[in-house]
């Protein structure tokens, strides 16, 4: 004879895991989709956006180098002007990766394909949603930086073995602006909004000493530029690029950790905030 089933039998219990609100350790399924949309849409997007950079190094490094010669890299060293901009543009390229992919693609899901609502609305938790897509622009940002680091390998840019911690320093600095970009972006509304995003990212490739050292700025503007992501993020390279470090090497990835931190935060509380009301 088999035992009567009672009300206890039929109660569902939370689960007592940590954070299981936030996150269902199924962060893959966001990543699987993401890589099946990119097979079969925006393949061509991602090539594209690879060569604005190598045609900035070629045209410059090569071009305007030949007029400027050498100049003073990490520690006083000369260096060539094409081996001094080809570290801050592999810089510029992950963030141009990273910040595509975390503002503007976010933004079209967030906003008219409903994506999010529809992940939210399943077992998937908001920290899911962050990890998935956000790694997603990693993945962009470390191709962007692998096949810009060949292109200076080509061009004899790389002369120490060192050099080729470019690409994971690289993917640190694409996660920096991943995850701050999707949490800015969950406050975008309409394409208007959106344009802010292109008005900060230009000045900010043009003066965070890209192009030009940092000196030949006032000492006010230093300050500014001292304060920018991609400052850090190009002078992290800059020193890797020729294995030459001084003590700012660790300020500079810290700066990144601290952002990721923050970053991801935002990015999780603002999902949760938006989406499970």
């Amino acid at each position: 004879m088999s035992a009567q089933l009672t009300a206890r039998d039929y109660a569902l219990s939370g689960s007592k895991r940590p954070l299981a609100a936030l996150y269902s350790r199924n962060a893959k399924a966001v990543i699987a989709r993401g890589l099946l949309a990119t097979r079969s849409s925006n393949w061509l997007i991602m090539v594209s956006g690879f060569f604005e950079p190598v045609l900035y190094l070629v045209s410059m490094g090569v071009g305007l180098g030949a007029l400027v010669g050498t100049v003073a890299g990490p520690n006083g060293e000369q260096i060539s002007y094409a081996a001094y901009i080809a570290p801050a543009l592999l810089a510029v390229s992950a963030m141009n990766g990273a910040v595509y992919d975390s503002t503007w693609n976010v933004f079209f899901k967030m906003n008219f394909a409903k994506l999010y609502q529809g992940m939210l609305y399943t077992s998937l938790g908001p920290l899911d949603v962050a990890i998935g897509e956000i790694f997603l622009a990693l993945l962009r940002g470390a191709m962007y930086a692998t096949g810009f680091t060949a292109v200076m390998a080509v061009m004899g840019l790389v002369t120490t073995p060192v050099a080729l911690l470019v690409i994971p320093a690289s993917v640190v600095i694409a996660f920096g602006f991943a995850s701050f970009g999707m949490g800015i972006t969950s406050y975008m509304k309409t394409f208007q909004q959106m344009e802010w995003i292109n008005f900060v990212m230009l000045p900010m490739f043009l003066f965070s000493a890209t192009f030009y050292p940092l000196s030949v700025y006032p000492q006010g503007l230093q300050w500014f530029i001292q304060a920018l992501p991609l400052w850090h993020g190009v002078e992290l390279l800059r020193q890797i690029s020729i294995a030459s470090f001084t003590p700012a090497a660790v300020l500079h990835l810290c700066y990144f950790l601290v952002m990721i931190v923050v970053g991801m935060l935002l990015t999780t509380l603002r999902l949760r905030k938006l989406f499970l009301r």
